[in-house]
């Protein structure tokens, strides 16, 4: 035996789809009470979210969308945080119930990408459609260049969400842990948020990994088999 650790293959998890009901708002709860409303055509208009990284802004995007569907109605998501995407993609998008635009900021300072974006919000507007975005900071602090996008931005509700608490992470990863039918120990638990992100987004997906690694070797949920996912993780990153 060499001491190395031996690289992990593990099956492909299939996470589920972001719902509203799966979202955690901790300190977030009206903003995940005025996404409900505008999936379900009751609310504002336009709604802004903005926030750092793992506070759950994609999940609600995507959540309200899967919303919008699930009552017969149509919706699409757009993530401007993607490479090589087009202006273009946002024609027509007015026709749609609900059009739900992730990492705004992406587009900051691209003259065709602000005008396109414009153009869609008063397209959207005048359709009596409903449009949800998010930034990763305040919309009054990204400098674009077109001085009535940045206005557009500040017309309706705005609501920074923050980061869970400890107590509601933990609850988090209990309640995931018992869908998936998993018995973590206290021990166990303890361990997790002591020793991995404790975002949802990085909660969830060790989770998914400790099951499929759990179910692979038949063995229950436990510290040496976290600690090799965290040590696995480390070693691709």
């Amino acid at each position: 035996m060499n001491g190395s650790t031996p690289q992990l293959h593990l099956p492909l998890e299939r996470h589920p789809e972001p719902t509203l009901e799966s979202y955690r708002p901790g300190p977030n709860a009206e903003a995940l009470e005025a996404v409900t409303a505008m999936a379900r055509g009751a609310g504002e208009p336009y709604v802004l979210l903005f926030g750092t990284t793992g506070t759950g802004k994609t999940h609600l995007l995507q959540a309200a969308c899967q919303a919008v569907a699930r009552l017969g109605r149509q919706a699409h998501f757009v993530p401007l945080g993607m490479a090589d995407l087009d202006p273009a993609m946002l024609e027509n998008l007015e026709q749609l119930d609900l059009v739900a635009i992730d990492d705004i900021q992406c587009i900051v300072g691209d003259p065709a990408w602000e005008r396109a974006l414009f153009d869609l919000f008063n397209r959207i507007r005048e359709q009596g459609r409903s449009l949800l975005g998010a930034t990763n900071a305040a919309p009054e602090s990204l400098r674009f260049r077109l001085p009535d996008l940045a206005s557009r931005l500040l017309w309706g509700p705005r609501y920074r969400l923050l980061p869970l608490s400890d107590l509601d992470s933990e609850q988090l990863l209990l309640e995931a842990a018992h869908s998936r039918g998993m018995r973590l120990a206290p021990e166990l638990v303890r361990f997790i948020m002591s020793h991995a992100a404790r975002d949802p987004a990085s909660l969830l997906d060790l989770l998914a990994r400790l099951d499929s690694l759990s179910l692979r070797e038949q063995r229950l949920p436990s510290i040496p088999l976290v600690r090799r996912l965290l040590q696995s993780s480390d070693d691709i990153a």
